[in-house]
């Protein structure tokens, strides 16, 4: 991961903080993917101060300091983890090494934010359920596609007052540009990524939970395969997953990694929100052949057909209310079972889903 793709992961909002200066530091801690960026912007637009960072590669900590100047850059992990003014730890670590991290920035007083997916095997979803209850410590995640969306943010709100009746069935399109040739190597080792459900589809399971207002759901039935990359034998370039949750919703998505080079963004990420009075559709982060911005709603109810360009206008309200969690240990910002029952769900479809092959679509094996 290059530079120039962590600031392809850094959206900006003009926030009100939320704190006053200094009254909430953290630190970030293992730079592996671009997404740190994005997660330090939130929380700082938020009032949080970046104190410290570390990374055992010294030229991605220097990349970063250029970024954030004021930064201090730490010799080593642990003398973030000793300074008793650091309240939280954002990370975003190669995805096998995330719940480590977590673990160590909880046993030290930390609150722990990582990227998503934050886990990769069920194992690690455990030991991090028993740390939260020993430490009382918060275990969050950086799902990014709905938390750091504005369209996406706009979605939830007009659910939540009622625009399209109950939900009642989540789709969701995640495709993703592959950009082989700037992917570190773990990007390629399926025990370090942990499968592409597990990865990127876990952006789309924390959706249809948020959305739907599920506490829990079932995976019926999930995929995954390689279709086009043998040179990459591991990766997974195609996932699909259809699930219903305890409410009677239903979801279908699909990831993959074929977004074409004729494409102005890296995904054209859409949702697709069925209510019993309308649907919702989100253009995240194109609108194809009309605008190369981002944040297109479109949505039709018993009042009409409406379509608003939410861009600048919505926001980033994660990161404050996240902070104000934090300091209160509260769960506004998103509660502990829904950020680890989005985890559970998506290491379940992994585990689960059938691999199937371009030469001749037989069923391989499962599991």
């Amino acid at each position: 991961m290059n530079r120039q793709d962590g600031m392809m992961y850094a959206p900006m909002h003009d926030s009100k903080p939320v704190v006053q200066p200094g009254e909430f530091i953290f630190a970030a801690i293992a730079l592996d993917h671009g997404h740190i960026y994005g997660m330090c912007n939130g929380l700082q637009e938020a009032g949080a101060k970046l104190k410290w960072v570390y990374d055992p590669d010294p030229d991605k900590a220097q990349a970063f300091k250029e970024r954030y100047p004021h930064v201090q850059v730490a010799s080593s992990e642990d003398e973030v983890l000793q300074d008793p003014e650091v309240k939280l730890v954002a990370a975003a670590a190669v995805p096998s090494q995330r719940c480590s991290l977590g673990l160590r920035a909880m046993d030290h007083g930390k609150d722990y934010f990582t990227d998503k997916t934050p886990f990769t095997t069920l194992e690690q979803l455990e030991l991090a359920k028993r740390k939260v209850i020993e430490t009382g410590r918060k275990y969050m995640v950086y799902f990014s596609e709905r938390l750091h969306v504005e369209s996406a943010v706009y979605a939830g709100q007009l659910i939540e007052r009622g625009a399209i009746g109950k939900v009642i069935q989540v789709m969701g399109l995640g495709p993703h540009r592959l950009n082989a040739s700037t992917r570190p190597d773990w990007f390629f080792q399926k025990e370090k990524y942990g499968g592409i459900l597990c990865d990127i589809g876990s952006h789309q399971i924390e959706q249809f939970l948020y959305y739907a207002g599920c506490k829990d759901a079932k995976v019926l039935h999930s995929k995954v395969g390689n279709y086009h990359n043998p040179a990459y034998p591991e990766l997974e370039d195609f996932g699909d997953a259809t699930l219903v949750g305890d409410n009677g919703a239903t979801q279908y998505f699909r990831v993959d990694w074929f977004t074409p080079d004729g494409l102005g963004t890296w995904g054209d990420g859409r949702t697709i929100i069925l209510g019993t009075d309308g649907y919702i559709e989100l253009r995240k982060y194109i609108d194809v052949a009309r605008s190369t911005e981002g944040d297109h709603v479109y949505w039709v109810n018993q009042a009409g057909e409406h379509h608003e360009h939410v861009n600048g206008k919505v926001g980033y309200p994660f990161f404050g209310e996240l902070i104000l969690d934090c300091i209160h240990r509260t769960e506004h910002a998103m509660t502990q079972a829904h950020a680890f029952k989005a985890a559970e769900l998506c290491l379940l479809a992994q585990k689960q889903a059938i691999h199937i092959t371009n030469s001749n679509h037989e069923l391989l094996h499962q599991g």
